[in-house]
């Protein structure tokens, strides 16, 4: 009976530490899009993201590198992981680029539709259908979407269209890295998303190049790759104390930090629409959570 009670006491700790750490995945991640809004006030956006995977790269090379780590090179999916690299570029681009133009909290609420469109392409690309509760509750969370842009009503400036297009290909790179799981480490597909972004962006940045105007921008320059490195860190050890259907709600307290931060750094405040459709793409996410875990469960979809 003490075993029990002392395995369940362990497992509640653990559990506790992985919702923590999730708590301050979403901290770090809404930090680095407030550096990189900020950033792209002054350099160019193709600036920003080569400063974000080269000082990445350079991070994790600390930590994990193939001196210390021989098999961290070794992929069973090579063209899988140069995919969901250019997946992972391009969700990074457009979301940097779109940030230029809209508030924090209107770019998250419509990267919160990730959810809906990983399910829709679990699917064909991973063959796991949904039933028709959680259709609905990904339509209802697509009219979320619909009430924080605003589509035809000119209440949302084009650029939310770019973010739309920044989190379908952070549902392909999702839906990519899960396949990639099956055979390749966390640390590996790591390494090889950090390294595809600085090798890529490398021949790009000489002509778009704009010296930091003082050592306070070269150091949010250092600050993306290092802000994206221990998110994605914590991501990963917080998944391996807790269960991802635990961890999720979770991601959607950014929110309060991409609120906070937006109006300490930029002095906006969210509008009624964006509140309004956040909370509906956050209830039909958690809906959708709530039906995976039913699902696995053993029930209907």
């Amino acid at each position: 009976m003490n075993d029990s009670s002392s395995d369940f006491a362990r497992q509640r700790r653990q559990r506790l530490i992985g919702i923590a750490l999730m708590c301050a995945t979403v901290a770090c991640f809404a930090c680095l899009d407030t550096t990189a809004k900020y950033l792209g006030t002054h350099m160019s956006v193709l600036q920003v993201v080569w400063a974000r995977y080269t000082s990445a790269f350079v991070v994790t090379l600390f930590v994990h590198n193939p001196v210390s780590h021989p098999h961290l090179l070794r992929t069973r999916q090579p063209w899988l992981q140069f995919g969901r690299g250019w997946m992972l570029i391009g969700s990074t681009l457009l979301n940097f680029l779109a940030l230029r133009w809209l508030q924090l909290d209107e770019a998250l609420a419509i990267m919160f539709s990730t959810p809906f469109l990983v399910s829709i392409l679990s699917g064909p690309m991973l063959n796991e259908w949904i039933g028709w509760r959680r259709w609905i509750a990904v339509l209802v969370g697509f009219g979320g979407v619909l009430l924080v842009t605003r589509p035809g009503f000119g209440g949302m400036h084009p650029a939310a269209f770019i973010s739309v297009a920044a989190a379908v290909c952070y549902a392909l790179y999702a839906i990519m890295t899960r396949i990639a799981a099956r055979t390749d480490s966390n640390e590996t597909s790591l390494f090889y998303g950090n390294l595809l972004g600085a090798a890529v962006m490398l021949p790009i940045v000489p002509f778009v190049w704009t010296t930091p105007q003082s050592w306070f921008f070269a150091g949010l320059m250092v600050a993306t790759g290092i802000l994206g490195s221990v998110g994605h860190f914590m991501l990963i050890a917080g998944h391996r104390l807790a269960p991802a259907s635990l961890l999720s709600p979770f991601i959607y307290t950014q929110l309060i930090w991409v609120i906070t931060l937006g109006y300490l750094v930029f002095g906006q405040t969210p509008t009624g629409w964006t509140l309004a459709g956040a909370a509906v793409v956050i209830a039909s996410g958690l809906y959708v959570l709530y039906r995976e875990r039913v699902v696995r469960g053993g029930e209907e979809a």
